[in-house]
């Protein structure tokens, strides 16, 4: 027949598997496991440099472990029995799975292979020792591990790896100062993982107070209500009197002290320390599963029919505002939307009438004959340049209209904002400007119109010159001819000029004209799309968040209908689970002889 503290362990690991607790259950099979080997794990921890490692030496009088001012154990270095001396390197995943590898080593080279000044990368887990002494004969194995400071850090992992599988712990400090707050707290964690703990004060060779300092720590321990042995020793003295053979030496050590309490206390109350274990580590999983149920029978208590009540008037106050901003949305796109079209024709018509200006103030002296392909180019960039940013000025209000419009809806989405509202083919090209025309004066021209203008002069002058008795044709008339011809001359061409300059002038505002009227066009037919494609998408998205929350409104009703079953049930079901891990957790006090930890709920 099983111990009966299995069969409570064995109930433990099914309620914590039933309470989907997987982590736990694994972790009382392991403990499970453990209890059923035949070795006593005694795992020796403490903060760095209080003389853990001389600990062990001194208890198995044997160099075993790493110890020095410069020398840090970096494993667990486990210490048993063997007939014959060996030592071995265990490397693997981690302490607690199987190891993968085991590299012997010699016995004297194994204080070195473990301490900080060899490396050996992450994978050695551990190390081993074998030494025929009649302290381990019985199955005892002493476990020294690395320096504990913070509980947090990771080289500290192994130390508590380790002290899962321990069946007792002595806990090292040294005499040369009192308990720290530090080490008291690691003391409280390690008894919540393995109550079976010894206090062991070392160094109290080089403390000449050690005395006052038991009487402190005892005071402390009492104060923290912690219930443990403090046993003073000095390992110096015990390696010493284990030399000379000097017994009275070997007395003052307080080791004699030691190995009985491990002897009475570890070795003959196996039984008893498997059921302290077992009661502590099955404790601490019931009140994890304990936790989880009162907090959901206390938040259905405080909670009520309320909550789902508060759910379905929550569905409702949000289809009446999504409805009521529906009409919001709809009147700021129009109103945007308008205001735009209308802010972006006046942009274009002061940029097209600024172009004009300078066009006639060109013209007001520029030959259209000498320059016009250069005015022509001119005239089609600066063109080019205020549909561009007269389009851009589009572009920016229609995405801030957008971003105006989303505002007015009760949710944050990632789409709330169409991917694209532009189309694609926005501005089709102006037809070219036709070029006016441009009349040319020619040599003939010009003889001709000199001549018709001479004729006047000639005439005039040769009719006055022949009251004076002169010929009609003479010197003064032939003059005046000629002055009379040149100023025609000029005169026809300032005329000419002047209409063509005229003609330029009426075939660029043409063209800007006709520019201002179809790009008008373009980009109101763009506004509109926008205007469209928005009121669309956010219709659809309108749409789309009015099903949703009736949707919600409708299982918040479901929910209404339903909650009062099923709270009903689950209270049950939950009353039922809490009776049943009371009933295991007062098993697990009966077999720890009421010394388990309080549950924290009454039977």
């Amino acid at each position: 027949m099983s111990a009966p503290w299995l069969d409570v362990l064995d109930d433990t690991i099914r309620a914590c598997a039933a309470h989907n607790r997987p982590d736990l259950a694994e972790r009382l099979r392991d403990k499970r496991v453990r209890q059923l080997d035949p070795k006593l794990r005694v795992l020796v921890i403490g903060e760095p440099k209080q003389g853990k490692s001389q600990l062990v030496n001194a208890m198995v009088n044997a160099p075993v472990c790493a110890v020095g001012d410069d020398v840090t154990t970096t494993v667990p270095t486990f210490v048993q029995h063997a007939e014959t001396p060996s030592a071995a390197l265990v490397r693997g995943a981690s302490i607690a799975n199987t190891p993968t590898e085991r590299i012997p080593v010699p016995i004297d080279q194994l204080a070195d292979q473990v301490s900080g000044n060899h490396s050996h990368g992450g994978d050695l887990v551990r190390a081993e020792v074998g030494i025929p002494r009649a302290l381990l004969d019985s199955g005892l194995v002493l476990i020294d591990t690395p320096g504990v400071g913070d509980l947090r850090p990771a080289h500290t992992a192994s130390t508590f790896a380790a002290l899962l599988q321990a069946d007792a712990v002595l806990m090292v400090s040294d005499a040369t100062a009192e308990l720290t707050g530090s080490e008291l707290e690691l003391l409280k964690q390690v008894m919540t993982s393995c109550p079976n703990v010894i206090l062991v004060l070392t160094k109290i060779d080089i403390a000449a107070q050690w005395r006052r300092v038991v009487e402190r720590n005892r005071a402390h321990l009492a104060r923290a209500g912690v219930a443990v042995k403090l046993i003073p020793v000095s390992a110096a003295l015990r390696l010493r009197a284990a030399k000379t053979g000097d017994k009275a030496l070997n007395a003052e050590s307080g080791f004699p002290e030691l190995l009985t309490c491990v002897q009475q206390d570890i070795l003959a109350a196996a039984d008893q320390l498997a059921r302290r274990t077992i009661a502590v580590t099955a404790a601490s999983a019931i009140k994890q599963l304990v936790a989880p149920v009162r907090e959901e029978l206390s938040a259905r208590a405080a909670q009520g029919p309320e909550r789902t009540i508060a759910a379905l008037n929550e569905a409702q106050r949000r289809i009446d505002e999504l409805r009521r901003r529906s009409a919001r949305w709809q009147t700021v796109l129009a109103d945007e939307m308008a205001d735009l079209v209308s802010d972006i024709e006046h942009d274009l018509r002061d940029r097209t009438r600024r172009i004009m200006r300078e066009v006639e103030k060109t013209f007001e002296t520029a030959d259209p004959a000498l320059g016009w392909d250069e005015f022509e180019a001119w005239l089609e960039d600066n063109l080019t340049e205020a549909a561009t940013t007269n389009f851009a000025w589009l572009l920016d209000r229609s995405e801030w209209v957008a971003e105006k419009v989303a505002k007015s809806f009760p949710v944050a989405r990632d789409d709330l904002l169409p991917e694209s509202i532009f189309p694609d083919d926005v501005l089709d090209r102006v037809a070219p400007m036709d070029k006016p025309v441009i009349e040319r004066f020619s040599l003939a021209q010009k003889a001709f119109t000199g001549l018709k203008g001479s004729y006047g002069g000639v005439l005039m002058f040769g009719l006055a010159t022949s009251l004076a008795g002169m010929p009609l044709i003479n010197a003064i008339s032939l003059g005046a001819g000629a002055l009379f011809g040149g100023k025609s001359i000029i005169d026809e061409s300032d005329q000419r000029l002047r209409r063509r300059q005229a003609a330029a002038k009426a075939a660029a505002a043409r063209h800007v004209d006709d520019f201002f009227l179809k790009f008008s066009k373009d980009c109101r037919d763009a506004a509109r799309h926008i205007q469209r494609s928005l009121r669309n998408h956010f219709s659809t998205l309108a749409e789309e968040l009015q099903e949703t929350l009736l949707e919600s409104a409708r299982s918040a009703r479901r929910a209404v209908q339903d909650d009062n079953t099923e709270r009903e049930r689950r209270n049950r079901d939950a009353k039922r689970e809490l009776d049943d891990l009371v009933a295991l957790y007062q098993r697990v006090q009966a077999i720890a002889g009421g010394q388990a930890p309080p549950l924290g709920i009454s039977a």
